[in-house]
C-alpha cells in the first residue's frame, strides 16, 4: 500500500528543463540569471516591491532582525503556536522572545498582543506573526497595534504563500515577510525562503549580510560580519518553475480541505481550522481539532494504513528550550495542540486515495 505523506513536494514538469538550462549555462552555484528570476516571479506574484532568494526563510527571519537593528537583551514579540523556525532567529540576535497566545483563529491574539505591550517593562522592538498552516492572522488589529505602539511587524509568511488578507497578499502587509520553499511547503525549492519588503535599504542591506557582508572591491573586503545565506542558481531554476503552477496549487489544497470537510461533517467532534473575514487561506495543510478521541489514536490509525498524520504544534511557551520565557497565554494553543491534528493534504492525491484517510477518521471517531 504506497504511503500517503503529509504535504510531499508536487513538481510542475518543467523544473528539470530549466535546471539544463543552468547546467548549460554552468552558472550552478551561488547565483545567476534564475535567482533573478525567481525574485521577479515572487514580486510579480506577491507583488512585494523587493525579494531576496535566500536559504531559507529562517535565514529571512535572521536578516529581518538584523537590518531593522534588533539586537542583545531586545525584546521580540512572537507567535507561540508557530515552529521554532519562527524563533531561532531572535536568539541568533541575541535578542528575547516574548511569546504571545492564539484566540479563536488559531492565529496570534490581538488582545493578548495589546496586553503584553502594556505590561511589559521594556519597550519591544519587533513581532514576529506566524500565518498558521497558510491562514492569515487578524492582520489588521496587529498591524494597527503594532503602529500605535511603534513596533515593526515581520510576517512569518513561511506557510502561508499566496495566501491574501482584504485584497494583499501575506508576507506584504507587514513592514517585512518572509516565505518558505522547504520539501513540505505549498511549493518546493527543496529547501530555501524568500524576504520581501517594501524597504529597498532593508533589502539590499540583507543582501550585502547575506552574501558574507563583502565590501564592492576587486579583493575580499570586510568591515562587518555576514552569512552564506544566498539560494543556488539550480534551486532557484526550480523554484522558477514551482512558482508557474502556485495558483493551480492553492486551487488543489482548497479542493482537499473541501473534500474533507465534506467528508468528515458528519463527525460531531470534529472542527476544522477557521478561516478569518476578508481572507483566502493557501490550506497549505488541513487541520482539525477532535473534541473527545484522543488525536494519538487517530495519527496511530492512520500509521497502520500507512497515512501521515501529526500533531498541531506544541507552542513555544511549552517548550523546554523557552521554559523561562515570558509568555501572555490563555491556554489557547496548548488546548489546540492536546486535540489537534494535520492530515495528509497532498496536491498530487486524489480524492479516492484521500477517502482512505477519512475511512480511517470516521473508524476511529464515531
Amino acid at each position: 500500500m504506497n504511503r500517503i505523506f503529509l504535504s510531499p513536494p508536487h513538481m510542475s514538469g518543467r523544473e528539470q528543463a530549466y535546471i539544463a538550462e543552468v547546467f548549460e549555462s554552468n552558472y550552478i552555484a551561488p547565483l545567476g540569471a534564475f535567482v533573478d528570476r525567481f525574485e521577479e516571479s515572487v514580486k510579480a506574484y506577491t507583488q512585494a516591491p523587493h525579494a531576496l532568494a535566500l536559504s531559507s526563510a529562517t535565514a529571512g527571519l535572521h536578516l529581518a532582525l538584523r537590518v531593522l537593528g534588533i539586537g542583545a537583551g531586545d525584546l521580540v514579540l512572537a507567535s507561540s503556536f508557530t515552529f521554532i523556525g519562527s524563533v531561532n532567529a531572535i536568539l541568533y540576535q541575541g535578542a528575547v522572545p516574548v511569546f504571545i497566545d492564539s484566540d479563536e483563529s488559531w492565529n496570534l491574539s490581538p488582545l493578548l498582543l495589546k496586553e503584553a505591550i502594556q505590561k511589559l517593562d521594556k519597550k519591544p522592538k519587533a513581532l514576529i506573526v506566524t500565518h498558521l498552516y497558510g491562514q492569515v492572522a487578524k492582520l489588521d488589529e496587529i498591524s494597527a497595534i503594532c503602529k500605535e505602539a511603534g513596533i515593526y511587524l515581520i510576517e512569518d509568511a513561511a506557510e502561508s504563500l499566496g495566501a491574501i488578507y482584504q485584497g494583499r497578499q501575506s508576507g506584504t502587509i507587514g513592514d517585512l515577510g518572509v516565505y518558505s520553499f522547504n520539501g513540505n511547503k505549498i511549493l518546493t525549492t527543496s529547501g530555501g525562503g524568500v524576504l520581501v519588503s517594501s524597504n529597498l535599504e532593508w533589502i539590499e542591506k540583507a543582501k550585502f549580510y547575506s552574501t558574507q557582508a563583502r565590501e564592492p572591491y576587486l579583493h575580499y573586503e570586510h568591515q562587518e560580519y555576514g552569512y552564506n545565506y544566498r539560494m543556488s542558481n539550480v534551486l532557484a531554476a526550480i523554484g522558477v518553475a514551482q512558482m508557474e503552477v502556485l495558483d493551480e496549487r492553492i486551487r488543489r489544497k482548497r479542493e482537499v480541505f473541501d473534500f474533507y470537510h465534506r467528508e468528515l461533517s458528519g463527525v460531531d467532534e470534529i472542527t476544522f481550522m477557521p478561516e478569518i473575514k476578508g481572507s483566502h487561506g493557501n490550506r497549505w495543510l488541513t487541520t482539525l481539532i477532535l473534541a473527545k478521541t484522543n488525536p494519538t489514536l487517530l495519527i496511530e490509525a492512520l500509521e497502520k494504513v500507512n497515512v501521515e498524520s501529526r500533531p498541531l504544534w506544541k507552542p513555544m511557551h511549552c517548550q523546554p528550550l523557552f521554559h523561562s520565557a515570558l509568555a501572555f497565554a490563555d491556554g489557547t494553543s496548548e488546548q489546540m495542540f492536546l486535540q489537534g491534528v494535520c492530515l495528509p493534504s497532498p496536491t498530487a492525491l486524489s480524492n479516492e486515495a484521500l477517502e482512505r484517510v477519512t475511512e480511517v477518521i470516521k473508524a476511529v471517531c464515531q
